[in-house]
């Protein structure tokens, strides 16, 4: 099927994807956190669009994920949703929005569907929290899952480390996946862990993986889309492929226009009303 054709179809449900894996088809995914990104996206013919906890450290400035509180992702989510008419619209559960208890979890993902307008939402968590993936997906709440380095975690490792690097460790990481689908998630993110393991993982489960850092052999890859555009170039990464420099191309742009305020050429008599 062709990109264009795609791109002009029916809104991709949680089926959809679980087929492109089926199909050989990789998955494009992509974050967004207000409505014109969001819209820019879906037209562009993304697949999953996740309004991710990353909207701590592009949007507010933190220095963590961890700051990002269940309202806000479901202020971003609802901004999102209006832009949306294709892609498969994704929730972030944030740090302490579903670790609490299952009911926890329930009424919180439950929230992201109902005022947020999601498809689905997306935790961080291994084997342990396979009882309240298996849960969510009862009740009719798609899950997403993530493994890996998980940012969450982030006090526990001491930082944004490569997990899976040992054959312990490894091993470790191929249970929390093998887990996770049988709980019931649709699709699995696999963030900064080796190519190798990632593969493995991916030929492994029926379910798709989604990779950040892990590779090329992943089902399909996702970014933060300021990254991709270069409007967060404060951060470096080394996964990152940047296919504009927006940040350079913003200040150069606010630069010129106060230029123009400045000199007296803006606005000129075009831009004024008689």
């Amino acid at each position: 099927m062709s990109k264009m054709s795609r791109s002009e179809s029916s809104p991709v449900t949680v089926n959809d994807i679980l087929a492109m894996k089926r199909r050989g088809e990789k998955i494009v995914a992509l974050t967004a956190y207000d409505a014109t990104f969001a819209r820019l996206e879906d037209e562009a013919g993304v697949d999953i669009i996740l309004v991710g906890d990353s909207l701590g450290m592009v949007i507010q400035g933190c220095e963590s994920t961890l700051p990002v509180t269940l309202d806000d992702v479901i202020y971003h989510t609802r901004a999102c949703s209006r832009g949306v008419k294709r892609a498969l619209l994704v929730a972030d559960m944030p740090f302490m929005s579903y670790q609490a208890s299952i009911e926890q979890a329930l009424r919180g993902a439950g929230r992201c569907l109902k005022e947020g307008g999601a498809h689905a939402v997306k935790l961080e968590g291994s084997a342990r929290m396979a009882e309240t993936i298996r849960r969510l997906v009862e009740v009719g709440i798609p899950v997403m899952g993530h493994i890996g380095m998980q940012p969450q975690m982030v006090r526990i490792y001491g930082g944004y480390s490569l997990q899976g690097k040992g054959e312990a460790d490894a091993e470790r990481i191929v249970r929390d996946a093998e887990a996770v689908q049988e709980a019931g998630a649709f699709s699995l993110v696999l963030e900064k862990i080796p190519l190798g393991l990632a593969r493995r993982i991916t030929e492994k489960i029926a379910i798709p993986t989604i990779g950040i850092a892990a590779g090329p052999d992943c089902d399909g890859q996702i970014l933060v889309n300021y990254d991709l555009l270069g409007l967060a170039d404060q951060f470096k990464f080394k996964f990152v492929r940047r296919y504009l420099e927006l940040a350079r191309e913003i200040r150069d742009a606010v630069k010129e226009y106060g230029e123009d305020i400045r000199s007296g050429r803006f606005p000129s008599a075009k831009e004024s009303f008689d």
